[in-house]
């Protein structure tokens, strides 16, 4: 194994002491770890995210005007614990509410639930918000349903902006549950990434195979399938993408006033004819810029096939699974309200628009 880093006990550390270095608009606490925004005294909802590390630029790199105002990083592939999103919200909030943005797995679940009782028991209005868009699985190792992936950088993008706006805790929760409803992403592996702890590949493949439904922790798919070519594995990747087969989601949320979870369900959105959407054609660590354009260029042609309309793209780098050579897939159904908000200013690390 050959990486850039010193020692596996440090790795995380000394990566945010590297950015503290470079990017000293952001505030980088190291007991315990998290990332805030300076606070310039503006009322808002504070959104928080966070998760295992190895997944960069998201969280972290997603602090700044318009998406988060916080983010708690984890281990490598290891969820943040409580006191970490605890201390966060504590230093995000301005008096108008916490909202947390969790992706589904079941350690971040647990801990970012914890985090909610915690931040309740200092009176503050708080709200948790699930995103589970991973159509390749219904259940996993990892998962009590579907796994939350790339879906929740829009997220991030949208309620980002809506807080700025002005939005009240309880309109932002039920956005970030339509974009959960409406957002799927699918994702292949061409070849595994390589976890430091572990010092070797997290999986073997092939020569001549692919990991089809893979996670961005490395988790296995639906199945093993033979390489053959980029328009290929797209349009299998795109049937995933379009059935539309109901997919009943659990959310709990937090009721403030009687200090308990409420659960419901919900049903996915179809995606029709004529409908609009934001598509994310995200590297998971080592595909090039080349051949993600080769990706969108496809998506491009199915889609238009369908008649639904792509009013937004991004292609580039946004979830990894630090150096996994491979791509993922997400379609964001959109309304004007979700649009509009996607198309307000952002500076952050990583995303800059608008500004």
């Amino acid at each position: 194994m050959k990486k850039m880093i010193n020692t596996i006990d440090e790795l995380v550390t000394e990566s945010l002491q590297g950015m503290a270095q470079a990017h000293p608009e952001l505030d980088i606490n190291l007991e315990p770890m998290y990332i805030t925004r300076h606070n310039n005294g503006k009322k808002k909802v504070a959104l928080i995210s966070g998760g295992g590390s190895g997944h960069e630029p998201m969280h972290g790199g997603y602090v700044g005007l318009g998406m988060l105002d916080g983010a708690c990083p984890g281990a490598i592939f290891t969820s943040p614990t409580p006191d970490q999103m605890y201390e966060c919200a504590i230093k995000a909030n301005t008096g108008e509410g916490v909202l947390f943005l969790v992706k589904n797995y079941t350690g971040d679940v647990l801990n970012f639930e914890t985090a909610v009782e915690l931040i309740q028991d200092e009176g503050i209005p708080v709200q948790l918000a699930l995103i589970d868009d991973d159509v390749a699985v219904k259940d996993s190792l990892y998962t009590a349903g579907r796994r939350g992936v790339e879906t929740t950088v829009i997220a991030e993008k949208i309620l980002g902006a809506a807080a700025e706006d002005g939005y009240k805790l309880s309109r932002m929760t039920a956005l970030a549950t339509r974009i959960a409803n409406q957002g799927r992403t699918f994702s292949v592996a061409l070849h595994a990434c390589t976890v430091p702890a572990a010092g070797k590949l997290s999986f073997d493949l092939g020569d001549n195979e692919i990991e089809f439904g893979v996670g961005i922790h490395g988790e296995p798919g639906i199945e093993r399938r033979e390489f053959t070519d980029s328009d290929t594995i797209t349009t299998a990747m795109m049937e995933q993408i379009l059935d539309n087969t109901p997919y009943e989601r659990v959310v709990r949320h937090w009721n403030n006033e009687n200090a308990d979870w409420i659960e419901s369900k919900e049903i996915t959105e179809p995606l029709n004819a004529n409908d609009k959407v934001i598509v994310m054609i995200n590297n998971l660590g080592s595909v090039p810029q080349t051949e993600l354009y080769i990706v969108y260029r496809k998506v491009a042609q199915i889609l238009g096939e369908a008649n639904i309309e792509i009013v937004r793209n991004m292609v580039g780098t946004y979830c990894t699974s630090l150096d996994m050579q491979g791509v993922s897939i997400t379609v964001l159904k959109v309304d004007d309200e979700m649009l509009l908000l996607f198309d307000k200013p952002v500076a952050t690390p990583a995303l800059r628009w608008g500004c």
